[in-house]
């Protein structure tokens, strides 16, 4: 009886472990990878446009891989295409390019239906799996935008500027841009009544021609041109050749690189001039470039700019587009562009805003010293270097007429005067232009006034 007792008990501490056992395998079993609940990820939007001519892209994906991946194509009420793709061993991700039937016309305006199921490989489900179904309902569009100008300036000068208004319209309109000859998309701003935009463009004096193209795309991948035809005038700008001395290079420029990079002291004096010259140049235009070139984004009814008139009783010390050879030893050893116009009047002299605007740069920049640049509006900043104080800071707005700055010498500059500068969407222009009243009447104010008028006959 003890020995069948003992049996008995042996055999139900066998079944306990061996229920464990089974529990345990089977916990573990459920938490394996392998048999994980996580349905595939289809990245499809569920309103899209297209004009047919390229295939919709499609990304679906799955932690432990893809089994099947089926697609349809319907218009509601004919299946237009279909394909199954796959797998003999799991894919973590697929594209897929879904490409309309070309065998059947399919009409502008008309909707379709593009249905994507996507099946993993997980032993989840009886060992069916996670399945995920999405669908897209795609409106076909083949019409080209809407595009043709209004009014723009007559011309535009190497170095200087231009205003451009136009239509662009469309119900899936994407982008809309103007396209240079030299890489530059100036982004136009909308104006006056939906629709309509305008920009203000420029030519750099460093690029021997110009030419310019309104681009407007729609979202289903139409896309409309308009070339535009200013009378172009190739100003010429003066070259100069500029002896270095050595007390400078040993002056001036090592005082400069004592402050920016100290450790380029150790170069040979053309070798300090030339990074001074050119690697702090660049870096400093650079950064100034990147700080003006935004424009507006929301409507604007009008631009109201007035002559630029930024210290009291100066004159020109040195132009804009002068392209500067620098020697040394009877050696060229740099070369460089004056992208601004230099004005001097007495020492620590008011600088005032000529016109209202944002503060969006004011520090020290290098070859420039303390640095100011205002935005006007409509991608037009109004640069001013060399300061000996800066009144205002990043982020104020500035009234017509305030003293925002003194003049100095900061910077890669001799003498007490300001480089003033004027920049459209981060490209530098033409100061005389913006100086001069009718020029800024003849050019911006009274095309704009023309424009206006136009439209509202529309």
């Amino acid at each position: 009886m003890r020995y069948e007792s003992r049996r008995g008990k042996g055999g139900l501490i066998l079944f306990f472990l061996l229920l464990l056992a089974g529990a345990g395998g089977g916990y573990y079993v459920l938490k394996s990878p392998v048999f994980e609940k996580k349905p595939p990820v289809i990245e499809l939007q569920k309103k899209l446009v297209t004009n047919l001519k390229k295939p919709i892209k499609i990304k679906v994906s799955d932690n432990l891989g893809l089994k099947r991946v089926r697609v349809l194509v319907t218009d509601g009420k004919t299946i237009l295409g279909k394909k199954v793709y796959e797998f003999d061993k799991p894919v973590k991700e697929k594209i897929i390019d879904v490409a309309f039937p070309t065998f059947r016309v399919v009409r502008d305006s008309q909707k379709l239906i593009v249905a994507v199921e996507a099946k993993d490989a997980s032993k989840w489900n009886w060992f069916k799996g996670n399945t995920k179904f999405s669908k897209a309902v795609v409106f076909v569009d083949k019409k080209p935008p809407e595009l043709y100008p209004i009014v723009s300036s007559y011309g535009i000068t190497k170095g200087g500027s231009a205003v451009v208004v136009f239509k662009a319209d469309d119900e899936n309109i994407k982008k809309v841009y103007i396209k240079t000859n030299f890489g530059k998309r100036f982004v136009p701003t909308p104006f006056y009544k939906k629709g309509y935009y305008i920009s203000l463009i420029a030519w750099p004096v460093e690029e021997k021609k110009f030419s310019s193209v309104l681009v407007v795309e729609d979202k289903a991948g139409n896309k409309s041109k308009y070339l535009l035809d200013f009378y172009l005038k190739n100003k010429r700008y003066k070259n100069s050749k500029i002896k270095l001395k050595k007390s400078f290079l040993e002056g001036k420029i090592t005082d400069l690189l004592t402050v920016v990079a100290e450790d380029k002291l150790s170069l040979p004096l053309e070798k300090r001039f030339k990074y001074i010259n050119e690697t702090l140049r660049k870096e400093n235009e650079d950064k100034i470039s990147s700080v003006t070139e935004a424009t507006d984004t929301d409507l604007i009814e009008d631009f109201d700019i007035k002559p630029f008139y930024p210290l009291k009783n100066a004159a020109a010390v040195a132009s804009f587009g002068d392209h500067r050879f620098y020697y040394f030893n009877g050696k060229e050893i740099s070369t460089s562009y004056h992208l601004g116009l230099d004005l001097a009047s007495t020492s620590q002299a008011d600088i005032v805003a000529s016109n209202k605007g944002k503060v969006v740069f004011a520090e020290f920049n290098g070859i420039y010293g303390n640095n100011l640049i205002l935005s006007h509006g409509l991608g037009l900043y109004s640069l001013y270097g060399h300061c000996s104080a800066i009144y205002v800071k990043e982020g104020d707005g500035v009234k017509e007429g305030e003293v925002v700055a003194k003049t100095g010498k900061t910077g890669l500059a001799l003498g007490d005067h300001l480089h003033f500068g004027i920049l459209v969407q981060g490209i530098e222009v033409r100061p005389d232009e913006w100086i001069d009243k009718k020029w800024i009447k003849t050019n911006i104010t009274d095309v704009i006034k023309r424009a206006k008028r136009v439209i509202d006959k529309r």
